[in-house]
């Protein structure tokens, strides 16, 4: 096979390649491949590079025609110790991208809407079609609706179906209607897990010429892919459709920081723990924007799947990357996970010949990095969690119920509930199933063991597995009201903790398997039981969830549960036996035996020793090989879905899933001037840390919302409402979904709320009923916010939500990178307060009028802009269109338009 993960053919370029003389041969085994060498550059800057900037040199010497790439982009690469001081723009051309279905099928119902733009515009539908390889894994759309029973998997899966037939359907229409597009049905697990798995190829074998694999994706967490030395990030669902349709990504250079590992993990700490741990340090040290590079002894201590891990958190310590070199512990984990052997034996030839392949015997001179090096010795890492609203407020374990207890009587905020004194104690008795429970602060309502970042790693879920067993053994059990739930990210982990002997231990607790999906980790833990619900709010108690995911924000993982703590699999299983996070593990007893006799965690907490050998003899190649073989095959399910075989989509406007989009309606071949923003009203005045769920929530719609009022008045019932995530394909439910998370702080209302003031009037209405009035008016809208605006998953609809509702420009005290980028892929202009000054200290209100002399979309990179208000006064802003790329698409209304206009012209 002369052609690994790529059916494209080659992309015609501008001009020849200047750096066609650095074209080599490689020989492994009785095959001949081609490359583009790095040595034959006979520069000795290159061995000085960090290996994630090797990557970016060598795409950029493969893909230079002078025109995308040119050869002061390569020499721009080659002189990054000088350059990533500087704010330097290279183009990116990645490999392949990654979408799940929340964020994939927006972007398919983009691509299908841009066919129906492209025949409008006289030109072939055609020409809108993946360029790269596309790889969608149908992930987002299970749900935890029935847990704690043998048949949960079953008929959650049929849940599933039921409710998404449309998107289903669709995206099938997609798979067969596009080129180089391969969907992964429903049912089959985690897409980071499978692209970890299955789909990363490594090497790319393109036309019998290899490089190395690279990938953006549609989901902030496509960093878990850097544990296996393939360079990959998140991008906004508007900029994955530009790589699909052949466009190069424009970054800044980054910065690399060096994270030396010495040492080993302790017997008792897992890489949940060393993640976490890296979280808090990274965060601290503040790495957004940059790439974090592993290196040192310590890398070789830790397996494949522990790296995993860690890079699969590279959002929330908030670096673009979390990187680990490819190295020998990369090649044992394909061969592992069932890869072909001859293609290993050649990507170790390609990476060694390349000097893309690390390591750790002292042979190699370490790269240069960017300032201080950081360093971690593994053997100090402590159990801990982190909670309980952010994924970097790391509590150690022994430190849990102090910790928890402090942050009931703290202020309101991330490490505070304001709970007064008098209702410390409070307790809600309730029945459940014939039997009398109590909730009180702290009693845990959810445990779920989900989420790629740690179900891809055997280690933790055997080690979960194992403590179940001697939990059962000792006679613990779990209260029955606690919502236990178990998300395998891949069939292959099933299979392994059914061949491990835990599977009857897991399922004894409660821990049945719900689902192959992200479920609780993205917010689809379904409901709580109504007894449960009720006992909660009678008595307004801090309910707790402890779950084995990467992200723990307010309103997330479920709206009763205003703690939540990220924990390994095994402490999961913990908390759950012990029924609340108030507990001090060491001096309390998480239960008792058959003969009254206390247990401690430590007394049934399994030994690293006894977890290796179950993983040793329970994780085998060929159970990945007959998982990802079945993959291929598709479900029952699936194959029943019927799907038109058609050029251009046959939209229905009966469906509440999937919708014509709005955004290419207009597009002409040439755009319209950019018009000046003229006493704007700010619909919203924000604070710090907003995040993209508080934009663009993807989790249950509440009942008496925007969105629930458009779904009743077409007939679709309460039950059937689904997530917003799960409507992400239709525009009209996804307008009034936005600003719709119930935890949203506006300053214009002194309680938590989805709702704003409309200025001119005062009234106090739902955000989207606001937006629309002041459409209606003819007045333009600005949002005003603080530090780390669209900090979280990489969702576009962030920024086409906005879009739809008017808003023109987001001034904020700073921006998450992915959501910057989307906001100017929409047409939105993100502008930056100057340090020091905010909204509070310029004594804005939010009540002004804003005026922005935009001088017809011709701005520069990073300009001071001047903001006026009606009122007189005037404050300066940095234009946040960070590279010449950008500044065009501003001016073209966005990325897609150009991107659109571009191909039309071609006709």
């Amino acid at each position: 096979q002369s052609t690994w993960g790529s059916i494209s053919s080659a992309t015609m370029a501008a001009r020849p390649n200047p750096f066609q003389h650095v074209a080599s041969e490689l020989q492994v085994g009785d095959q001949t491949y081609k490359y583009f060498s790095l040595k034959k550059l006979n520069d000795p800057r290159v061995e000085r590079l960090p290996f994630s900037v090797r990557v970016l040199l060598e795409c950029a010497v493969r893909n230079c025609d002078e025109f995308n790439v040119t050869s002061q982009d390569v020499e721009n690469i080659l002189n990054w110790e000088t350059t990533s001081k500087q704010s330097i723009e290279i183009p990116f051309k990645p490999a392949r991208v990654l979408l799940q279905d929340f964020t994939g099928v927006p972007a398919v119902v983009d691509l299908a809407g841009m066919r129906d733009a492209m025949v409008r515009l006289g030109g072939d539908a055609k020409k809108i079609n993946p360029a790269v390889p596309v790889d969608l894994v149908i992930d987002h759309s299970v749900q935890v609706d029935v847990a704690r029973t043998p048949d949960a998997l079953e008929k959650n899966q049929e849940r599933e179906f039921e409710r998404n037939a449309e998107r289903f359907e669709f995206l099938k229409w997609g798979a067969k209607a596009f080129d180089n597009m391969l969907i992964v049905p429903p049912g089959s697990g985690i897409v980071h897990q499978v692209n970890l798995e299955y789909l990363a190829r490594t090497v790319f074998n393109k036309d019998n010429t290899l490089y190395p694999d690279s990938v953006v994706g549609t989901d902030s967490h496509t960093t878990m892919i850097n544990g296996l030395g393939v360079v990959g990030w998140g991008v906004g669902g508007i900029e994955a459709e530009a790589v699909m349709l052949d466009q190069c990504i424009s970054m800044v250079l980054p910065e690399v920081v060096g994270f030396k590992l010495t040492g080993e993990l302790r017997p008792e700490v897992t890489a949940t723990d060393l993640v976490l741990t890296c979280t808090q340090m990274l965060r601290k040290r503040g790495v957004v924007g940059a790439f974090v590079e592993f290196f040192g002894p310590g890398c070789d201590s830790l397996s494949l799947a522990d790296r995993a891990t860690v890079a699969n958190m590279s959002p929330e310590y908030g670096a673009t990357m979390g990187y680990f070199p490819i190295d020998a512990s990369s090649l044992l984990y394909l061969r592992q996970t069932g890869r072909d052997e001859s293609k290993v034996q050649a990507i170790e030839g390609y990476l060694r010949a390349q000097g893309l392949f690390r390591l750790y015997d002292g042979s190699q001179v370490d790269p240069t990095y960017s300032g201080a090096i950081m360093e971690l010795d593994l053997s100090a890492v402590q159990p801990c969690l982190a909670g309980p609203k952010r994924p970097h407020d790391r509590v150690n374990l022994s430190d849990m119920k102090t910790d928890f207890q402090t942050c009931l009587t703290n202020k309101a905020g991330f490490k505070g509930f304001g709970i007064k004194e008098d209702k410390l104690a409070s307790a809600s008795p309730f029945e459940f199933e014939g039997q009398q429970h109590q909730l009180e602060h702290g009693s845990v309502v959810i445990a779920a063991i989900t989420s790629c970042t740690n179900t891809s790693n055997p280690d933790v879920m055997l080690g979960a597995g194992l403590l179940a067993k001697k939990a059962v053994e000792k006679g613990l059990s779990v209260k029955p009201y606690i919502k236990t739930s178990l998300s395998p990210g891949s069939g292959v982990v099933t299979q392994y903790l059914t061949l491990g002997g835990v599977v009857p231990y897991l399922d004894q607790l409660g821990f049945n398997t719900t689902g192959y999906g992200c479920m609780t980790c993205i917010g689809n833990s379904g409901e709580l039981h109504d007894a449960v619900s009720a006992a909660i709010t009678s008595q307004d108690l801090v309910a707790a969830a402890v779950l084995s995911g990467n992200r723990n924000f307010e309103g997330r993982v479920h709206p009763l549960t205003r703690a939540n703590y990220l924990a390994s699999p095994p402490l999961v299983v913990a908390y759950a036996l012990a029924g609340t996070v108030n507990i001090d593990f060491e001096k309390e007893p998480i239960g008792q035996d058959q003969s009254g006799n206390a247990v401690f965690l430590r007394d049934i907490w399994p030994s690293r020793a006894e977890i290796q050998a179950v993983v040793a003899q329970s994780v085998l190649p060929d159970m990945f090989r007959d998982v990802y073989t079945r993959i291929q095959q598709g479900t029952a399910r699936w194959n029943a879905l019927q799907a038109p075989e058609t050029q251009l989509y046959p939209w229905k406007e009966s469906s509440t899933y999937i919708h014509d989009p709005p955004f290419f309606k207009q597009v002409e071949p040439q755009p319209a001037a950019i018009q000046n923003i003229t006493n704007a009203f700010v619909l919203l005045n924000l604070g710090d840390s907003i995040t993209t769920d508080h934009i663009s929530p993807a989790g249950n719609i509440s009942k008496n919302s925007p969105a629930a009022r458009y779904l009743l008045a077409r007939g679709v019932e309460p039950r059937d409402f689904n997530t917003y995530g799960a409507r992400r394909g239709n525009d009209e439910v996804m307008a009034r979904g936005t600003f719709a998370n119930t935890r949203l702080i506006n300053k214009f209302l002194p309680e938590p709320a989805p709702k704003t003031v409309h200025v001119p009037s005062g009234e106090v209405m739902d955000i989207f009923d606001a937006a629309e009035r002041y459409k209606n008016e003819g007045a333009a809208l600005v949002v005003l916010a603080g530090a780390e605006y669209g900090s979280g998953s990489s969702r576009d609809w962030a920024a086409k939500g906005p879009y739809l509702q008017g808003v023109k420009c987001v001034i904020a005290v700073s921006f998450e990178r992915i959501h910057r980028s989307n906001l100017v892929g929409m047409g939105i202009l993100p502008l930056q307060f100057y340090p020091g000054e905010n909204a509070d200290t310029l004594g804005l209100t939010g009540k002004e009028q804003l005026s922005i002399d935009l001088h017809g979309g011709n701005l520069s990179v990073g300009q001071d802009i001047v903001v006026r208000t009606h009122e007189g006064k005037e404050f300066h802003a940095k234009v946040r269109l960070d590279t010449a790329v950008e500044l065009t698409y501003f001016k073209s209304g966005g990325i897609l338009p150009y991107v659109l206009r571009k191909l039309a012209a071609q006709h």
